[in-house]
Protein backbone atom coordinates (compact mmCIF):
# COMPACT_ATOMS: atom_id res chain seq x y z
CA UNK A 1 0.00 0.00 0.00
CA UNK A 2 1.41 3.00 -1.00
CA UNK A 3 1.71 5.83 1.42
CA UNK A 4 -0.58 8.43 0.13
CA UNK A 5 -3.19 5.59 0.28
CA UNK A 6 -2.47 4.68 3.50
CA UNK A 7 -2.67 8.14 4.57
CA UNK A 8 -6.17 8.95 2.79
CA UNK A 9 -7.28 5.66 4.72
CA UNK A 10 -6.25 6.87 8.10
CA UNK A 11 -7.82 10.46 7.37
CA UNK A 12 -10.86 9.24 6.66
CA UNK A 13 -10.93 7.35 9.60
CA UNK A 14 -9.60 9.41 11.77
CA UNK A 15 -12.41 12.26 10.55
CA UNK A 16 -15.39 10.05 9.81
CA UNK A 17 -14.73 6.37 10.88
CA UNK A 18 -17.46 6.45 13.04
CA UNK A 19 -19.63 6.56 9.70
CA UNK A 20 -18.43 3.17 8.86
CA UNK A 21 -19.15 2.14 12.10
CA UNK A 22 -22.95 2.86 12.39
CA UNK A 23 -25.98 1.10 12.29
CA UNK A 24 -29.18 1.65 12.83
CA UNK A 25 -31.31 0.75 16.52
CA UNK A 26 -34.47 0.20 17.39
CA UNK A 27 -34.63 3.09 19.92
CA UNK A 28 -32.68 4.55 22.58
CA UNK A 29 -30.69 2.52 25.01
CA UNK A 30 -29.36 3.43 28.55
CA UNK A 31 -26.68 5.65 28.54
CA UNK A 32 -26.58 6.50 24.89
CA UNK A 33 -26.53 10.13 24.02
CA UNK A 34 -29.14 10.78 22.08
CA UNK A 35 -28.88 14.02 20.94
CA UNK A 36 -25.83 16.12 20.40
CA UNK A 37 -26.27 18.61 17.36
CA UNK A 38 -25.31 21.74 15.90
CA UNK A 39 -25.10 22.45 12.00
CA UNK A 40 -21.95 24.57 10.40
CA UNK A 41 -19.21 23.79 8.52
CA UNK A 42 -18.29 20.42 9.22
CA UNK A 43 -21.57 19.36 9.65
CA UNK A 44 -22.17 20.62 5.61
CA UNK A 45 -19.08 18.97 4.52
CA UNK A 46 -20.01 15.53 6.35
CA UNK A 47 -23.48 15.75 4.76
CA UNK A 48 -21.82 16.66 1.40
CA UNK A 49 -19.45 13.33 2.01
CA UNK A 50 -20.39 10.24 -0.32
CA UNK A 51 -20.42 8.11 2.56
CA UNK A 52 -23.77 6.31 2.86
CA UNK A 53 -23.92 6.48 6.91
CA UNK A 54 -23.70 10.07 7.05
CA UNK A 55 -26.92 11.26 8.52
CA UNK A 56 -28.10 14.65 9.72
CA UNK A 57 -27.44 13.37 13.78
CA UNK A 58 -24.54 12.20 13.08
CA UNK A 59 -22.94 15.06 11.01
CA UNK A 60 -24.14 17.29 13.35
CA UNK A 61 -22.32 15.06 16.07
CA UNK A 62 -19.57 15.77 14.11
CA UNK A 63 -19.77 19.59 13.99
CA UNK A 64 -20.66 19.82 17.87
CA UNK A 65 -17.18 18.04 18.51
CA UNK A 66 -15.53 20.19 16.05
CA UNK A 67 -17.05 23.20 18.08
CA UNK A 68 -15.51 21.82 21.29
CA UNK A 69 -11.61 21.48 19.84
CA UNK A 70 -11.73 23.97 16.44
CA UNK A 71 -11.86 27.59 15.70
CA UNK A 72 -13.80 28.85 13.08
CA UNK A 73 -10.77 29.27 11.30
CA UNK A 74 -9.51 25.92 12.19
CA UNK A 75 -12.97 24.38 11.08
CA UNK A 76 -12.71 26.24 8.06
CA UNK A 77 -9.56 24.91 7.12
CA UNK A 78 -10.81 21.06 8.24
CA UNK A 79 -13.72 21.11 5.81
CA UNK A 80 -10.94 21.44 2.88
CA UNK A 81 -10.22 17.40 3.58
CA UNK A 82 -12.97 16.08 2.94
CA UNK A 83 -12.31 16.84 -0.70
CA UNK A 84 -8.35 16.67 -0.76
CA UNK A 85 -7.27 14.38 1.83
CA UNK A 86 -3.48 14.84 0.62
CA UNK A 87 -3.79 18.03 2.40
CA UNK A 88 -3.75 16.60 6.00
CA UNK A 89 -0.90 14.46 4.94
CA UNK A 90 1.19 17.56 3.96
CA UNK A 91 -0.02 19.05 7.16
CA UNK A 92 1.11 16.43 9.57
CA UNK A 93 4.31 15.81 7.80
CA UNK A 94 5.20 19.43 8.15
CA UNK A 95 7.62 21.20 10.48
CA UNK A 96 5.51 24.58 11.04
CA UNK A 97 4.75 25.18 14.20
CA UNK A 98 1.57 26.23 13.41
CA UNK A 99 0.56 22.86 11.52
CA UNK A 100 2.06 20.73 14.81
CA UNK A 101 -0.53 22.76 16.69
CA UNK A 102 -3.26 22.07 14.41
CA UNK A 103 -2.30 18.62 14.19
CA UNK A 104 -2.32 18.19 17.80
CA UNK A 105 -5.91 19.82 18.33
CA UNK A 106 -7.22 17.48 14.74
CA UNK A 107 -5.90 14.24 16.62
CA UNK A 108 -8.43 15.26 19.94
CA UNK A 109 -11.55 16.44 17.47
CA UNK A 110 -11.05 12.78 16.11
CA UNK A 111 -10.91 11.01 19.20
CA UNK A 112 -13.56 12.81 20.13
CA UNK A 113 -15.54 12.20 17.63
CA UNK A 114 -15.03 8.53 17.59
CA UNK A 115 -15.94 8.15 21.28
CA UNK A 116 -19.12 10.62 21.18
CA UNK A 117 -20.59 10.43 18.07
CA UNK A 118 -20.73 6.83 17.39
CA UNK A 119 -23.52 6.35 19.82
CA UNK A 120 -25.95 8.53 17.77
CA UNK A 121 -27.82 7.22 15.40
Amino acid sequence: MEADEAMRIFTVFLILAVLASCGGTSGPRPGRVVSISASGPMSRACMASDRKARSDALCGCVQAMANRHLSASEQSRATKFWRDPQRVQDMRQSDNPRNEAFWAKWKAFGADVEQTCKQVA
